[in-house]
């Protein structure tokens, strides 16, 4: 594209005023291609200066499709970036595409959500600051193995955030990343699939990253975090994200190759949830019990006090500080 054509030329000279036939003479468009192509990149949201000498492009970390495309480590994930600055919810944005046919890997990432989704229907602050992102996935495996993919992607997250921020990350059943007991990120997975079949997995990803924790409600406070509260200074969005699609792709072709129990293994040794006693809502109601381990399938293994064992697939997962009856 000529537009990731002119932004390989100004980061090249990243801090130079260049002129517009140089950059015209460089990639073969006239100059006023030039013109309309820089307006453009502005109006998308790149901070580029303008004077009579020419384009400078201005230092900045905008979740912005050549920032992490540029240096991008993957065969698949992230090759086709779909870039918002403010959405209803990258999820919604992704199902359109997916319908329409994007291909596997591509990727939806917003600004900001003005209608973000937690698990069970629940709104997902989302202000600037954060990453928002959906990813669009085809696997080839059978319909009840989809929901695997919250683990997957789960182990992604913490892997990431252990590597690049040095944290002492842990995952709360099925869908919560923590930092010491506050949330850090969340996941969500939608599936469309017949009896047979899956069409397409959007997986949404929600990270805290340099969110000013002060603007959520007094109730959010205490229970949520950021990458920057912290580490007390701020994080490279696009290179955070660079990681995490590296991370992801390698668990998720492990994951379609039939090696799911190796990530099963890693989920585990992550696990903030397990050997809790927890606190399960779900649409039958709430059930009470210790999380005693994981199934092969991602199931979380509750035993109630009574001794009895149940498998449980989804619900929103509460950690509580009783220990459980003997």
């Amino acid at each position: 594209m000529i537009k990731d054509q002119i932004l390989e030329v100004l980061y090249n000279r990243k801090g130079d005023y260049i002129p517009p036939e140089d950059i015209a003479l460089e990639i073969g468009i006239s100059k006023t291609e030039v013109s309309d192509e820089i307006q453009s990149l502005i109006e998308e949201g790149y901070i580029i200066d303008s004077l009579k000498s020419g384009y400078r492009l201005t230092e900045t970390d905008i979740l912005l499709p050549y920032e992490i495309k540029s240096n991008l480590q993957t065969s698949y994930m992230g090759k086709k970036i779909h870039f918002f600055k403010e959405v209803d919810s990258t999820n919604l944005v992704a199902r359109k595409l997916a319908d329409e046919g994007a291909a596997e890997g591509t990727i939806v990432i917003a600004e900001r959500q003005r209608s973000g989704k937690a698990s069970r229907g629940k709104k997902w602050l989302s202000p600037s600051g954060g990453i928002w992102m959906t990813m669009i996935l085809r696997p080839d495996v059978e319909p009840n193995k989809a929901p695997q993919l919250t683990l997957v992607t789960g182990v992604a997250v913490a892997e990431t955030l252990i590597q690049e921020c040095d944290l002492d990350v842990e995952i709360k059943w099925p869908n919560d990343i923590l930092i010491g007991n506050k949330k850090v990120s969340g996941i969500l997975t939608e599936v469309k699939a017949d009896i047979a079949n899956v069409e397409y997995v959007l997986v949404g990803i929600g990270i805290d990253l340099n969110v000013d924790i002060d603007i959520f409600p007094p109730e959010l406070r205490g229970s949520t975090t950021s990458l920057q509260a912290e580490l007390e200074r701020e994080i490279r969005g696009a290179e955070l994200i660079q990681k995490f699609l590296k991370n992801f792709e390698n668990n998720y072709n492990e994951f379609k190759a039939g090696n799911f129990p190796d990530i099963l293994n890693k989920w585990r040794r992550l696990s903030k949830t397990i050997g809790k006693y927890v606190e399960l809502h779900r649409k039958g109601g709430v059930i009470r019990g210790e999380a005693v381990g994981i199934s092969k399938y991602g199931k979380l293994i509750l035993e109630f006090d009574d001794g009895t064992i149940q498998k449980v697939i989804s619900g929103e997962c509460i950690h509580i500080n009783r220990e459980k009856k003997n």
